[in-house]
């Protein structure tokens, strides 16, 4: 992962960087548009629930999940096809 041999140092960042949502999103839709817009582009969102046990992994929290049809500990995870 990002060229270490472990995950601790970047789920370390993620729990602990503040992030300014507004600005990420913005700055997302910039890059999208300036480098993958195309007028004839279908964009497809499949959001799924992974269900984990624990708290430890980053992004794992109560919430619900379709995968699991309920409120459950799990992650999140969101594919996009274009």
């Amino acid at each position: 992962m990002a060229g270490e041999g472990t995950p601790d140092r970047f789920q370390c960042l993620l729990k602990h960087a503040h992030w300014d949502a507004d600005a990420m999103r913005d700055d997302l839709q910039a890059y999208v548009l300036a480098h993958l817009a195309d007028p004839k582009a279908v964009l497809a969102i499949d959001e799924t629930g992974f269900g984990k046990k624990g708290k430890k992994p980053a992004g794992v929290a109560p919430q619900y999940s379709g995968t699991v049809g309920k409120i459950a500990n799990c992650q999140i995870g969101v594919s996009l096809t274009y």
